[in-house]
């Protein structure tokens, strides 16, 4: 049977600051998107409102804006799926073996309050299902509980961009919250590499996270073997 994996995007397109545009890192998107095509896996695209996505400046330029990012953006077909994605109220959840959300500081402010991604994201997990986030895409994870009213996060190691990282990205002045320690208040077990920017992933059960941007390609194999039944606790 064909998997199904769901890719969670933005729908913001600047910080507080109007005149500072984000949006999404789109080879977060892309990377992992590749990675699931090899494997045959059918994919959707659900933002929090639906409809277009934007996309970081930053995420277009060297060396952010690799082979796989500039395929895409250069693809009128692919581009076209950005701008008319689903909303989680037309997603039905039995349909998806895993979630993955994507990052860019755009989600800081949609991701987390999204009662329709919070449903979805809650029915896969309770049903075996995968979740997954990479870079700033734990912002999704943040706000969800389970049934029994806990924090899907809690007591679950698990990464995402680190403080040190906005900071060297000269971006901690303009983001609304310091996610890593948002996550540590909800009982996440959070870490991170040595090294700010290298490719981090952490495996917890059916939980997958990667730290930031390079970590894409690795998160999504991650959840490639997790959707196969071989979960891995590795770090690294």
């Amino acid at each position: 049977m064909t998997k199904r994996v769901l890719n969670v995007v933005t729908n913001v397109g600047h910080y507080d600051d109007p005149s500072h545009a984000t949006g999404l890192w789109l080879s977060e998107l892309t990377h992992a998107w590749h990675v699931f095509e090899e494997h045959g896996y059918e994919q959707t695209l659900v933002s929090p409102a639906g409809g277009a996505v934007p996309l970081e400046p930053r995420a277009l330029k060297f060396p952010n804006y690799d082979k796989t990012a500039k395929a895409w953006h250069t693809d009128p077909g692919k581009m076209a799926l950005l701008a008319n994605t689903a909303s989680p109220d037309r997603i039905d959840s039995a349909e998806y073996d895993a979630i993955y959300f994507t990052g860019g500081h755009a989600v800081m402010y949609d991701f987390p309050d999204s009662e329709g991604l919070q449903r979805v994201t809650r029915e896969i997990y309770e049903r075996g299902g995968v979740v997954s986030s990479v870079c700033h895409g734990y912002c999704g994870l943040l706000n969800t509980r389970l049934s029994d009213g806990s924090h899907l996060i809690a007591g679950r190691r698990m990464t995402g961009f680190a403080w040190t990282e906005e900071v060297l990205a000269r971006v901690d002045k303009l983001v609304p919250y310091n996610a890593e320690e948002e996550a540590k208040r909800r009982g996440a077990l959070y870490e991170k590499a040595v090294l700010p920017f290298v490719p981090y992933v952490v495996t917890d059960g059916t939980l997958v996270t990667g730290q930031n941007p390079g970590s894409a390609k690795a998160t999504a194999k991650k959840v490639v073997e997790t959707i196969a039944g071989k979960p891995s606790e590795e770090r690294g």
